[in-house]
């Protein structure tokens, strides 16, 4: 099958061209060659001729949403619109990479795929708009959801390593409570989705919910860093350009009824350790 993915040079992009470049033909696209803002990405992507659309691109940095949610509902709302308006035109289905950050944190239990969405921060916000265009727009498609992305060079457990490398003493929220995913982990579990006809909506997630000081600890104890003191600290008192949904782990449940689960996230950490490991 003939694949367009874009955000093909991001976290989640490079894992899925890994992981589908085998079996398929692949056409990764990124900033230089698409432009989400503009109309034309309309065709360019169509262009590509591709029979499947993956959609992972995104502005993702959430602070600077908040600082330019014009910014933010044109890449991740409007530029969403544009590539499915162009799966409209290839008749081709699309993969939308979606967030937890349509929820509200306001849950005390894991969020279902059919929980009501009802985002607190701009780039939420834009995220669900590009939701609603991919539900308008299709009827084939999968809206994927996954959270606390790390697999790449640049996440939340390469921070926590490089703040051990600096100092003696961090601290970590220990009241954001989410669903750690590896990138790898996602893409597999993408790449076995779109092999079965059953659109929708979907968390693809690494099993186990735990907390941002959590998430630290088991990081800096894989990666044999204990001499690292780690303090918690509320979210209330960690400033930042952003509202920050407290609560937002995903439960698994409608690729889970199709048998596709993703391992614990303290496994799939201690693969990512590793192979951190491995090439320095």
């Amino acid at each position: 099958m003939r694949i367009a993915i874009t955000g093909a040079a991001g976290q989640l992009g490079q894992a899925l061209y890994r992981m589908l470049a085998a079996g398929h033909e692949l056409v990764p696209l990124g900033h230089d060659n698409l432009e989400l803002e503009q109309p034309g990405c309309v065709q360019t992507l169509v262009a590509t001729g591709a029979q499947l659309v993956i959609h992972p691109a995104a502005y993702t940095n959430v602070d600077g949403c908040a600082r330019d949610p014009d910014r933010a509902y044109r890449v991740n709302g409007l530029g969403t619109r544009y590539v499915a308006l162009a799966c409209q035109l290839l008749d081709a289905p699309l993969v939308y990479v979606s967030t937890n950050e349509v929820f509200d944190g306001a849950a005390d239990s894991p969020y279902l795929e059919y929980d009501r969405a009802a985002p607190i921060n701009p780039y939420g916000r834009s995220k669900w708009a590009g939701e609603q265009a991919v539900r308008e727009l299709l009827h084939r498609f999968y809206i994927v959801r996954v959270a606390w992305l790390f697999g790449g060079a640049r996440n939340f457990v390469r921070t926590v390593l490089r703040l051990a490398g600096e100092r003696t003493q961090i601290a970590m929220v220990a009241d954001e409570i989410g669903s750690p995913t590896y990138a790898p982990d996602a893409a597999a579990a993408i790449a076995r989705l779109i092999e079965t006809p059953y659109y929708g909506t979907y968390h693809l997630v690494n099993e186990g919910v735990c907390s941002r000081y959590d998430l630290a600890s088991a990081t800096l104890r894989l990666a044999g860093r204990t001499d690292v003191a780690l303090q918690r600290m509320a979210l209330a008192d960690y400033q930042r350009a952003s509202a920050v949904p407290p609560y937002t782990p995903l439960r698994n449940l409608a690729a889970a009824d199709l048998g596709i689960r993703l391992r614990p996230w303290e496994e799939a950490l201690a693969e990512y350790l590793r192979e951190i490991s491995s090439v320095h």
